[in-house]
């Protein structure tokens, strides 16, 4: 009993390393819970809550085994919020991208970069941007963006917990007002952390906690990398989804920002629907399993990618 007792104790710590190191619905859901929250008032940059939330990003990058980037988790820069027609102070706050590195295994490739973001603002209590503009109430986002936040947050974990098999190294970024222009994406790639010419590949989720019944996972972008369309509608079949790839159409979303600077880039989401950018926006409305499946397909994408030994070229598109 006594030798038993003790080998329990040594494999337990192995199995919860395993565990961590998949995606969960559990942790989905407890994501898209905790960021959609009533105390969360719907993320709005330079609130109290705002600094709520990027302590949350940041513990769980560090529980992942997420290293700073350039000695810090935090970028830190000045937001102009958007106004109501005719109002004419225009405010600034102070917000945040967050921002980790997982390194790459190669000693030549690891020197490159694949992006993989998603914002994690929101609303608040409505505004300019609101569908309800006469609505003052808790714009909760959850599909916009907290699903693309806990996406964010699992797959970095999984990526963290097999970086054995990335030859190219990941940055995660959580950007801060994407909801007030893409500024948070913005302000990165006019003041990156790595040279922008050694980032190859920008993958950006926003909406992905609305699969539908066929399916459909949509993206704009892989028109700008070679192989990016044949490479996201075969995976597609392995994880049961139907892409909807525009190969010549890149979207919206932060990864305009790097697009901009002549880096290829793969826009995610799962669709429109009526509770966007309005109060019901809410976490009982995700399909948690179906996130599930989008992260697990946007993994495996990852994960070819960083392992391509062939040059990550980046092609324009009209």
């Amino acid at each position: 009993m006594r030798v038993s007792f003790f080998l329990l104790l040594f494999f337990l710590p192995f199995k919860q390393l395993l565990a961590q190191s998949e995606i969960t619905e559990a942790e989905i859901k407890q994501h898209i819970e905790f960021l959609s929250s009533d105390e969360n008032r719907g993320r709005f940059p330079g609130t109290k809550e705002t600094k709520k939330v990027v302590d949350y990003l940041i513990e769980n990058f560090r529980k992942a085994g997420i290293s700073k980037l350039n000695g810090s988790f935090r970028q830190p820069f000045v937001a102009k919020l958007r106004v109501m027609p005719g109002v004419k102070d225009t405010p600034y706050v102070k917000t945040w991208n967050v921002v980790g590195v997982i390194e790459g295994s190669d000693p030549v490739l690891k020197k490159e970069y694949i992006v993989l973001g998603a914002h994690y603002d929101h609303l608040g209590m409505g505004g300019p941007s609101s569908k309800k503009k006469d609505t003052v109430a808790i714009h909760h986002g959850a599909d916009d963006n907290a699903s693309g936040t806990a996406a964010l947050l699992e797959i970095g974990e999984k990526l963290s917990a097999n970086r054995s098999l990335l030859k190219r190294s990941i940055i995660l970024i959580s950007f801060g007002a994407e909801e007030q222009g893409l500024l948070g994406s913005k302000y990165f790639t006019e003041h990156p952390t790595v040279p922008l010419n050694s980032i190859k590949l920008m993958i950006n989720m926003d909406m992905v906690g609305r699969l539908n019944e066929s399916g459909h996972i949509y993206m704009g972008g892989a028109g700008t990398f070679d192989g990016g369309v044949e490479l996201m509608k075969g995976l597609g079949k392995e994880f049961n989804l139907n892409p909807i790839v525009h190969a010549g159409d890149v979207g919206g979303s932060d990864h305009i920002s790097f697009y901009k600077k002549q880096i290829s880039v793969l826009g995610l989401h799962t669709g429109g629907h009526p509770q966007y950018h309005t109060p019901e926006d809410i976490a009982s409305l995700i399909n948690i399993k179906g996130e599930k499946q989008v992260c697990e397909y946007i993994y495996q994408a990852i994960v070819h990618m960083a392992q391509q030994t062939t040059p990550i070229n980046f092609i324009y598109q009209n």
